[in-house]
């Protein structure tokens, strides 16, 4: 009944609009010469429509009353102007050419657009603002199509996961400014090393599908384009102060200096943030900068971002088991019986609830440094030829500390220790795990416009990656021949990414927009020394991708247009597919054939689209439902596999009182043919078991969404959301005892806005999340094995924090 409510929500938007008042108008530069997909909206409302070929639009189902249309073009000053509705109006802008050149030149080449044949969400500044409370950066985009986040600690602060159509933050290509920000190796984005980020953006895309082509990994669920704060006119200042639950604190200060001689800016933001967590021990202390000064030449930009953030978060990546999440004291106590838990920790464990965490060692913390510089450059030659690149080098240092019980001297190379006659073999230990990498490299993009139906774009990147990996022992009970300096494990990664691509956009008439994108991609990678079990590495493979996308828009009129396209995505395998695989299994790339079908609507009051996606897969890696020691996925390649779906996504302006925003994706995510592998410690070997037509783990088949606003006077709202999740497989045997159930929760957001003499803005928000305190897990893991002739299951989860709130004081001068 909750999906039927929510599907039918969202399909009617368009359908409720009722016919007012319209305003129309032409739109036009200072020589009179029309600007075709120039952008009208009404100010304060979320919706907008585009300039036609000939400049003209048409704001349509508008109440009596005051509004302030504002136009925007790029490359041109944004106007805005006051009216006053009684009935239909005639309201023409001419719009002058700024004297500098706009940031928005940056993103460009790797942007969708109205043109577009590709399913993308824009989510603008104003989007970010009113909803950054301090949470990582998945749990703002928590609310577009097809999105689902979790939280290790479980309040969405510290280590948090995104996954977009089911597929996981590893196959999500992120992007800030056109640079690459996915780590080289693991190929996931660690939004807790980029604390409080949101407050330095200014917009950000969601590509959902193969997406435009990119720098970085091929994106295989989605992409995140993300655009950094563009330089404001005037000087500012803002404090801003987040407080909630679990004692979180997010206390961040921006200044910028505006335009200087209209030609130079500079931007700077500090923040910190810490919280005790939802999870016992599940703490975050975070902290981070960022930096940036342009020079705004006639016909050129230049731009010098530093960023930075530091991190340190008390592990919490073991999950509950299932038997403490249900209170079932008989099955912890086998749980405890099978796992040889020593007292202390049977006590953690009986007494601890939903909140359990299995560490108790005081400093068992993850602490990681990352340091990103990025130079870029755009230049206008003429009004048909331009150019934007980029420099940028990102420097990451960092390790994670645990407290080891009884472990073999051995697996640490050490010699075992003679004392009284007694040989010892094992000891307790503390031991930390480094990463020590360097990322590095340059991003370009040529545009050509001969004329206004047609444009080219030429761009690629070059980068390079080297990674350290190494170990080190800084206490042992006995500590046998090591000492604090020794690496007990060493190797390094290297990696190079090369790709280069061209798109052409053609307009054979008004209506209809065809394009076409090529790109080759060619990716080295080695790895070599001992890794943590004291194996040699040697692992070298090199790739070479294409992938190319054709896709049509057609027009049905102004407000309305089709889209379908084609597209193909080759993706290689992450640093654990190599390292963990089977001796003589050497992982398989993989490749992604994308086909996507949809229809978007926009007025001034309504904003819909529908789309319909086919993804088909070869050799794709998919997690077995195993975590290794920190957290991360055991993967295996499967033959053919797909993911199919239907996705709905509108808004409605009712009044200016009132408003609906939802979404819904519904999908079905199969694996034509699954082999599961589990140990048998009885026999020895492992048991396989053949599985045909199972879904895909990790994949809910409806994710749902919707939102109503009101704002009772002016300056005040209030937004009430909810989100339904079904349910999901933690492997992919489509067995239904090792599932995370299905979840609805609801969250309230409360914001107003008032200004006095000396301050621009004040903004007081409150969010309380889960109101209805759901008692809910959102991700989790799963692994089986062979004992005693019965197969054992033991199921994880990351439980989430009941009801919550977040209380934010922003002050604007």
């Amino acid at each position: 009944m909750k999906t039927l409510l929510f599907a039918a929500l969202v399909a009617f938007l368009p359908f409720f609009a009722l016919a007012q008042n319209s305003v129309t108008g032409q739109v036009t530069d200072n020589n009179q010469n029309a600007l075709p997909g120039a952008t009208i909206k009404i100010k304060n409302q979320r919706t907008a429509v585009l300039s036609d070929g000939s400049g003209n639009y048409t704001l349509s189902n508008l109440s009596n009353g005051n509004y302030t249309i504002l136009v925007s073009y790029v490359g041109y000053k944004t106007q805005e102007k006051s009216v006053t509705l009684a009935g239909n109006t005639v309201l023409n802008f001419t719009l002058v050419q700024q004297n500098f050149l706009a940031d928005e030149v940056i993103v460009r080449a790797t942007r969708a657009n109205e043109k577009s044949a590709t399913t993308y969400k824009n989510v603008t500044k104003a989007e970010i603002e009113e909803n950054n409370f301090g949470q990582d950066l998945p749990f703002i985009l928590q609310n577009t199509p097809g999105v689902v986040v979790n939280s290790d600690a479980g309040a969405g602060v510290g280590y948090t996961g995104i996954r977009i159509r089911g597929s996981d933050n590893s196959r999500i290509n992120v992007t800030v400014n056109g640079i690459p920000i996915n780590d080289s190796e693991s190929q996931g984005t660690f939004y807790v090393n980029m604390p409080d980020f949101a407050s330095s953006v200014d917009n950000i895309q969601i590509q959902r599908g193969v997406g435009t082509s990119t720098n970085g990994a091929g994106a295989f669920g989605a992409s995140l384009n993300i655009q950094t704060t563009a330089s404001e006119t005037e000087p500012y200042a803002e404090v801003n102060n987040t407080y909630g639950s679990f004692d979180t604190w997010k206390n961040t200060v921006k200044v910028g200096t505006g335009l200087i001689n209209n030609r130079f800016s500079f931007d700077g933001r500090l923040s910190r943030i810490s919280s005790d967590g939802y999870v016992d021990r599940g703490a975050s202390l975070l902290k981070s900068y960022f930096l940036s000064g342009a020079y705004h030449g006639n016909n050129d930009l230049l731009r010098f971002n530093v960023f930075a953030g530091t991190e340190k978060t008390y592990q919490s990546w073991n999950g509950i088991p299932e038997s403490r999440l249900n209170n079932d004291i008989a099955g912890m106590q086998a749980y405890i019986d099978r796992n040889g838990l020593g007292t202390e920790d049977a006590a953690n464990l009986l007494n601890s609830g939903r909140r359990y965490n299995s560490f108790t060692y005081n400093n068992q913390t993850d602490n990681y440094w990352q340091n990103h510089y990025q130079m870029l450059y755009a230049r206008q030659f003429s009004d048909k030829f331009s150019f934007n690149g980029a420099l940028h080098y990102t420097k990451g240092e960092g390790y994670y500390e645990e407290f080891r019980v009884d472990n073999k001297l051995s697996d640490y190379g050490l010699s075992p220790v003679t004392i009284g006659g007694t040989t010892i073999t094992n000891t307790d230990l503390i031991r930390r795990r480094w990463l020590d990498n360097d990322f590095y490299g340059v991003t370009y993009a040529f545009n050509y416009v001969p004329e206004k139906n047609l444009n080219f774009t030429l761009g690629g990147a070059y980068n390079e990656y080297k990674g350290a990996h190494f170990g080190q022992i800084t206490w042992a009970q006995y500590a046998s021949n090591g000492n604090i300096d020794r690496h007990y494990y060493d190797n390094e990664g290297f990696k190079t990414d090369f790709n280069i691509y061209g798109k052409v956009n053609y307009s054979p008439i008004e209506a209809l927009s065809l394009f076409a994108d090529l790109q080759y991609r060619r990716v080295y990678y080695d790895i070599a020394g001992t890794e943590n079990k004291l194996n040699t590495l040697a692992i070298n493979d090199r790739l070479n991708f294409f992938n190319p996308k054709l896709g049509a828009t057609y027009f049905l009129n102004t407000e309305s247009n089709l889209y379908a396209s084609f597209s193909v995505a080759n993706k290689e395998p992450n640093r654990d597919d190599y390292v963990d695989a089977a001796a003589g299994v050497f992982p398989k790339s993989e490749r992604l054939n994308d086909v996507e079908l949809g229809y978007r609507f926009k007025n001034n009051r309504v904003n819909f689209g529908a789309n319909a996606y086919g993804m088909f897969y070869k050799n794709q890696l998919v997690v077995t439902g195993k975590i290794n020691d920190v957290g991360g996925n055991f993967r295996q390649n499967v033959d053919d596999s797909y993911r199919l779906g239907i996705e709905l996504d509108g808004s409605y302006t009712i009044n200016k009182s009132f408003a609906l925003n939802a979404n819904a994706a519904f999908s079905r995510n199969k694996i034509k043919n699954f082999t599961e592998y589990y140990d048998d410690y009885d026999n020895g070997g492992q048991v396989v078991n053949n599985y045909s037509l199972t879904d895909i783990s990790f994949s809910p088949a409806a994710v749902l969404f919707g939102e109503f606003v009101y704002k009772p006077v002016a300056g005040f709202a209030i937004a009430l959301q909810s989100k339904y999740v079904s349910k999901q497989y933690l492997d992919n045997t489509q067995n239904n005892e090792r599932t995370l159930n299905g979840y609805w929760v609801n969250n309230a957001r409360l914001g107003y806005n008032f200004k006095f003499a000396g301050v621009k803005n004040i903004n007081l928000g409150l969010l309380v999340n889960n109101l209805l305190n759901k008692k809910y897990e959102s991700n989790g893991y799963t692994y089986g094995y062979l004992s005693g002739g019965s197969r054992i299951t033991e199921n994880f989860y990351y439980p989430q924090a009941g009801t919550n709130f977040l209380l934010n004081l922003n002050v604007k001068f």
